[in-house]
């Protein structure tokens, strides 16, 4: 077997990333296959590879035994003390069994083991670069679309991003570059399938990491995410040390960190919430922008009832009852809000009990 065998071997491994022992040992896995069918053998073998010289050696495993039944798997004592006369019955050797021209017809049956052998090796690293990358955020080229699915281009594969996926309030045009969320890597028998979504609150979460430093080195904790993809979403967020505001830090200067975001997200308006561990504070903030007067609290049910101005109801819960529903994902609480009249006439407030005070310009926020 000629050299230019390994130096084919040492240029792919290059090439395609793949180690080259794995390589070799395809190789070999195909060499014993092809030697097995084409010398109608069925016994122990194994083939050495020096890649020094180029040579190729093929050697069977066989039992020492008094008589010969088997020429395959048995080899007699006198031939066995030929070969090393410390050998006893019972005994397994090794003996070279590499015909003239195995060379030839090995390297013909062996080619297209090795090829799938190559391929399966050359999906485990592209599997291998991927898998790290789940539940991150990457950029890809939109490559095609059908009914079904947006086609990504991420590099080395191209992902599916299914319907149920996409920002129902977004298009997608062919050539556009686009961030997206991996959701899942799987190693399939067609290669690795990487799942995408532009949907996902864990892409919002991604980008803030991404855009607000204080995220990225842990000053600033994201510590939910609530989003209705393409219309509105809420994030509340916090900060260890008082001193740090987590919601400016988050907005940045004139708005800038929050709006390159928004700009992401094709408009997607955005509710930066200030964390708190108590329910009553979390809440009347997750209720954003809308002002509270109180807020009960059940603790048994995880519950909360929340009052809230008169003239403010429709803010507080939102066109198709969309910021209470948000404000209650985001903070794990469910959230019954009243007007504050209706919760005097139930008498969830006392008499005289201190509300919210709004002057004129409340009105028209």
């Amino acid at each position: 077997m000629s050299s230019q065998l390994f130096d084919a071997l040492d240029n792919l491994s290059k090439e395609k990333g793949i180690e080259k022992e794995i390589l070799l040992e395809a190789l070999e896995a195909a060499l014993i296959s092809a030697y097995k069918k084409n010398f109608k053998s069925a016994s122990n073998v194994r083939v050495e590879l020096d890649e020094e010289t180029g040579r190729m050696s093929v050697f069977s495993r066989k039992a020492v035994v008094e008589e010969v039944d088997d020429s395959q798997q048995e080899i007699s004592l006198d031939e066995a003390r030929e070969l090393n006369p410390n050998h006893e019955v019972d005994d397994i050797i090794e003996v070279e069994v590499t015909p003239k021209d195995f060379g030839r017809i090995a390297a013909q049956a062996a080619k297209q083991v090795v090829t799938q052998r190559v391929r399966e090796a050359e999906r485990g690293v592209i599997f291998s670069e991927y898998i790290d990358r789940e539940e991150d955020v990457m950029t890809g080229i939109i490559q095609r679309k059908d009914s079904r699915f947006v086609y990504v281009n991420l590099g080395k594969v191209e992902a599916k991003l299914a319907e149920a996926e996409q920002m129902p309030t977004e298009e997608y045009h062919i050539h556009d570059r686009i961030k997206v969320y991996v959701t899942k890597v799987e190693n399939t028998s067609k290669g690795p399938q990487i799942f995408i979504s532009r949907s996902h609150p864990g892409l919002l979460k991604r980008l803030f990491e991404m855009e607000v430093p204080e995220i990225y080195d842990g000053t600033v904790e994201i510590k939910s995410v609530a989003r209705e993809a393409g219309d509105r979403s809420k994030i509340s967020v916090h900060a260890p040390d008082p001193d740090v505001d987590p919601v400016g830090s988050c907005v940045g200067q004139k708005g800038q960190r929050v709006q390159t975001i928004v700009n992401e997200l094709k408009g997607e308006k955005i509710d930066i919430v200030e964390w708190s561990e108590d329910p009553k504070v979390y809440v009347s903030n997750a209720l954003s922008p809308s002002k509270v007067v109180e807020v009960l609290v059940d603790e048994e049910d995880k519950a909360t009832t929340v009052v809230v101005p008169d003239y403010q109801l429709s803010l507080a819960i939102g066109k198709r009852g969309q910021n209470a529903r948000l404000a209650a994902k985001l903070t794990g609480w469910k959230i019954d809000i009243k007007s504050e009249s209706e919760a005097r006439e139930e008498g969830l407030l006392e008499e005289g009990q201190e509300t919210y005070s709004y002057d004129e310009e409340d009105l028209f926020e």
